[in-house]
């Protein structure tokens, strides 16, 4: 990786939002939505897919299909994601200071299924070599990759919140892939000709 990947900032822990910030205190379990519910309602929300790579520290790749994905501010191009906490992917790309983003195309439901699940040697099953900056980019299966310098990272709930600053944006031909209503879907959408159906829930 480069030394502007490798350098990282002093956000490069799990570090809690500033005490100035406005929030309230979290709802107690009895008070807030059933599971069920709220999973069947963000199941209403078709979003695009992702997979979220990086390496530890032996140079070891990791990955994991992520649909938790947004973007936060154009000053510095900055977006978030959100993975399980303990996820082996959140713990290398918090020793590498650094993350891939990887936007599968329309073929690419396999992959999604492949990172999403508990499977071993991964890696081994797709298409990928180092980026530009020696993350992992799966460029048989991603129609463009954003490379990020890890920026805050902070837990909320079994999840935690990554920041990344966008170092370089690279766009190929195809089409987005999308999630929602529990299936994998081609662009555009049609509900009624899944790309192929998930196994299950995409667990970030």
């Amino acid at each position: 990786m480069t030394a502007s990947m490798t350098s990282r900032i002093e956000h490069d822990r799990l570090v809690p939002p500033d005490r100035g910030d406005r929030h309230t205190e979290s709802a107690a379990p009895d008070e807030c939505a059933p599971p069920g519910d709220y999973t069947a309602l963000m199941g209403m929300f078709p979003t695009g897919v992702a997979v979220i790579t990086s390496v530890d520290g032996a140079g070891r790749p990791h990955g994991i299909t992520c649909s938790s994905l947004t973007s936060v501010t154009l000053s510095p191009p900055t977006l978030l994601v959100c993975i399980r906490s303990s996820s082996p992917t959140l713990d290398a790309l918090m020793t590498a200071g650094g993350f891939a983003v990887n936007l599968l195309h329309t073929g690419a439901s396999a992959t999604a299924t492949l990172f999403g699940t508990p499977v071993a040697d991964r890696f081994a099953r797709v298409g990928w070599r180092p980026s530009a900056t020696g993350l992992p980019w799966l460029h048989a299966d991603a129609l463009a990759l954003a490379e990020c310098r890890l920026g805050r990272a902070f837990p909320v709930g079994d999840h935690v919140v990554v920041l990344g600053e966008v170092l370089t944006a690279t766009r190929y031909d195809g089409a987005p892939l999308l999630y929602g209503l529990r299936q994998f879907l081609p662009w555009p959408a049609d509900p009624g000709r899944p790309a192929a159906p998930a196994n299950g829930e995409l667990h970030d």
